[in-house]
C-alpha cells in the first residue's frame, strides 16, 4: 500500500514539469527538499518534500532532454544537507536556550536523555533518520538541542544527504527504464528503517538498565 501511495505521489509530481520548465523545476525540487527539514515543512507534507519528490525528479530527468540527472542529484544532495544544517543550528542556538529557560524538571530530564542518546548513537541516528519521513525533520534540531558534536553531525548529515538525495534521484532516473530498481529502492529503505528500529530498541534497553 505504501509503495502504491509513494508511486502515485511521484507520478503526480512528474506532471509539474510541463508547466514549470527545466530551471524552475530544478529550483522547486531543491527548494522543497531544503524546506522539508530546514523549515520543518516535511512534518506536514513529508512525501511531497521527501522520497516521492526526489524519486520523481529522477523520473523527469529520464523522460525529458532538458533536466540533467547529475545536476539535479547534486543539487538535491546539497539542499538536503543544507536543510539539516539549518535545523541543527536552530535547535542548538534557539531551541536549547528556550528550553533551558523553561526550567522544568521533565525538560531537564529530556535534554539529559537526548544528550546521552546523541553522544552514543547520534552519528547513526542522523544518517538513518534521513531515510524516515518524519524522523528526517526532527532528528537535526534535536541533535542541536542535545549539543551533538558539530563535526560528527556535519559528517553524518553529509553522508545521509548524499546517499539519500543523490541515490534516490538516480534510482528514479534508471527506474524509468527498469521498474525493478524501484522495488530495490524500497528494500534499501526498509533495511535502513529496520536498522533504526534496532538502534532505538538497544538504546532504550540500555537507558532502562542504567535507570
Amino acid at each position: 500500500m505504501h509503495a502504491n501511495f509513494h508511486n502515485s505521489i511521484s507520478q503526480e509530481i512528474t506532471t509539474w514539469y510541463p508547466h514549470l520548465g527545466a530551471w524552475v523545476f530544478y529550483l522547486v525540487v531543491w527548494g522543497l527538499v531544503f524546506a522539508g527539514t530546514g523549515l520543518f515543512i516535511g512534518a506536514f507534507v513529508p512525501f511531497v518534500t521527501g522520497d516521492s519528490l526526489v524519486f520523481a525528479a529522477g523520473l523527469v530527468a529520464a523522460t525529458t532532454g532538458d533536466v540533467n540527472i547529475w545536476l539535479m542529484a547534486i543539487g538535491i544532495g546539497f539542499a538536503a544537507w543544507l536543510g539539516d544544517q539549518v535545523g541543527y543550528t536552530l535547535g542548538r542556538h534557539f531551541g536549547r536556550p528556550y528550553l533551558e529557560k523553561r526550567n522544568g524538571r521533565w525538560i531537564k530530564a529530556g535534554i539529559a536523555k537526548s544528550e546521552a542518546f546523541y553522544e552514543r548513537w547520534g552519528w547513526a541516528a542522523v544518517v538513518v533518520g534521513r531515510f524516515i519521513p518524519w524522523a528526517r525533520v526532527f532528528v537535526p534540531p534535536i541533535a542541536g538541542i542535545a549539543k551533538m558534536n558539530y563535526y560528527k553531525f556535519f559528517s553524518s548529515n553529509l553522508l545521509g544527504a548524499v546517499v539519500w538525495g543523490c541515490g534516490l534521484s538516480v534510482t528514479g532516473y534508471f527506474a524509468a527504464h527498469n521498474p525493478a530498481l524501484e522495488k530495490a529502492s524500497y528494500v534499501i529503505a526498509g533495511a535502513f528503517i529496520a536498522g533504526s528500529v534496532v538502534v532505538g530498541i538497544r538504546s532504550w534497553l540500555k537507558n532502562r538498565k542504567a535507570a
